[in-house]
């Protein structure tokens, strides 16, 4: 019968000592051998009648030395599950002599593994942690301005010859290019449309009596700042970093006769909602700015309580066998290069330590995710799909959507995360003491951009 000792290395660096004994593995190489006499296909041999001398001849090395590396990964993992043994990465081995296999000389082995364990964690006090929750007030020249979006956005087209006014919209084919104007490999390339409004004062004399086909090559912080900057860096799917270059093609100069502001315009924004007046509408608009903002805001937050989290958690690795553990991940079985391991470790290590954090709190504050939270999920996500604020879920085609859904695993696993996710940073939020902070928009802006140019 195998035997397995342990031996500390270092704090949670542990060494597993294997012994194999010839009884644990001999019996399933003879009966491997017996297998692939029966399915061998040996010219000059009907299948099945290969003599078993030859196939030992032939194959038995190779068979010899699976059944054996087969039982040393068995007894290893039967021991590791007897001993409830909480381990981070897969045990990796320090000594693997396969020259001392020899079928003709069954023999016990010994192999030595080494694993590291599993660190506990020590989670900050949230309570006096100094973090603020961001409020941005929703003033009428905000409101004003979200107004005449809106009327513009579903106001109706007209084709001018060229641009001549700040309103004007550009359906623009955005090339994302070096410095010096040349298409990046891989780089964005989408088709958008903006109001010259939303480039920056000092760019805007750029574009007055360009036509349609004519090109602009771009610095996209010059071109675009501000909320009209975030706009444009959504529409184009990037999530952060300004430091761009783009070439802007035209493909068509329109204008746009704004929406009057009565019931039709009212009903076709809100069909669900009972906004009959301008004061209504004026008055839902904003209530929508104030849920976008707090929105936003509630994001910067746990951004702020996730670095609260991994800064201020004490947390001990064993660092080297990590760094062991980690060069041995390299593709097609190739072992990373030290210099490889050292560049990627940092983020590996914040990453490790970032799981384990989640782990914790999900364990101590009882967080899981309910088959009721996946269809909610779902539900939601279809409502954005859809463009609309409710849905009946008892539609047949509700449900058909949602049914489909639980049954594509990688939705549900992704959906499972981000579900897991949100519910840990409300938790962490509950558990913090942040102080309501006033804040203009500008400024809000301003400093989630300087955060993002300090992590790029």
């Amino acid at each position: 019968m195998a035997t397995i000792t342990q031996q500390e290395v270092a704090p949670l660096h542990q060494q597993l000592h294997v012994t194999i004994q010839k009884e644990d593995y001999l019996p399933a190489f003879e009966k491997a051998l017996k297998e692939y006499s029966k399915k061998a296909n040996i010219p000059g041999f009907r299948k099945g009648m290969v003599p078993a001398g030859l196939v030992k001849k032939m194959y038995g090395s190779s068979l010899f030395m699976d059944e054996v590396l087969k039982q040393v990964d068995q007894q290893v993992n039967t021991y590791l599950q007897e001993q409830k043994a909480e381990y981070i990465g897969q045990p990796i081995p320090v000594s693997m002599d396969l020259g001392q296999l020899d079928m003709n000389k069954p023999a016990d082995y010994n192999f030595t593994f080494e694993m590291g364990l599993k660190p506990s964690v020590q989670l900050p006090d949230l309570g006096s942690a100094s973090v603020k929750r961001y409020v941005v007030s929703v003033d009428d020249a905000m409101l004003n301005e979200e107004v005449e979006r809106l009327r513009s956005r579903y106001g109706n087209m007209t084709e001018p010859a060229a641009v001549d006014n700040d309103e004007n919209v550009l359906n623009i084919t955005f090339t994302e290019t070096d410095a010096a104007g040349t298409p990046i490999t891989g780089g964005v390339t989408k088709d958008n449309s903006v109001l010259v409004r939303y480039f920056k004062d000092s760019f805007r004399p750029q574009l007055q009596g360009k036509k349609t086909g004519d090109s602009l090559q771009v610095a996209f912080d010059e071109a675009f700042e501000g909320q009209e900057a975030q706009w444009i860096l959504q529409d184009l799917g990037i999530d952060s970093g300004t430091d761009r270059y783009f070439r802007l093609d035209i493909t068509k100069v329109g204008f746009v006769e704004k929406r009057e502001l009565n019931e039709e315009f009212f009903t076709q924004l809100f069909p669900n909602g009972d906004v009959k007046t301008e004061e209504d509408f004026r008055n839902k608009v904003r209530s929508e700015l104030e849920t976008q903002w707090a929105t936003q805001s509630r994001n910067q937050l746990h951004h702020s309580l996730y670095h609260v989290l991994l800064d201020g958690a004490n947390v001990e690795f064993p660092k080297e066998f990590l760094k062991r553990w980690l060069k041995t991940q390299g593709e097609k079985n190739e072992p990373k290069t030290d210099e490889q391991v050292e560049a990627e470790f940092p983020q590996f290590l914040n990453q490790l330590k970032w799981t384990l954090i989640t782990d914790k709190i999900a364990t101590e504050a009882g967080i899981d995710v309910q088959p009721e939270d996946l269809r909610a999920f779902a539900k939601q996500q279809l409502l954005g799909y859809m463009g609309m604020s409710a849905l009946d879920e008892e539609a047949e085609w509700v449900s058909d959507y949602i049914n489909r859904m639980m049954k594509d695993r990688k939705y549900v696993e992704d959906a499972w995360n981000q579900i897991q996710t949100q519910k840990i940073f409300d938790w962490v939020e509950s558990q913090s003491r942040a102080q309501d902070t006033p804040i203009s928009r500008e400024d809000f802006i301003k400093m989630n951009e300087q955060h993002q140019h300090q992590h790029h």
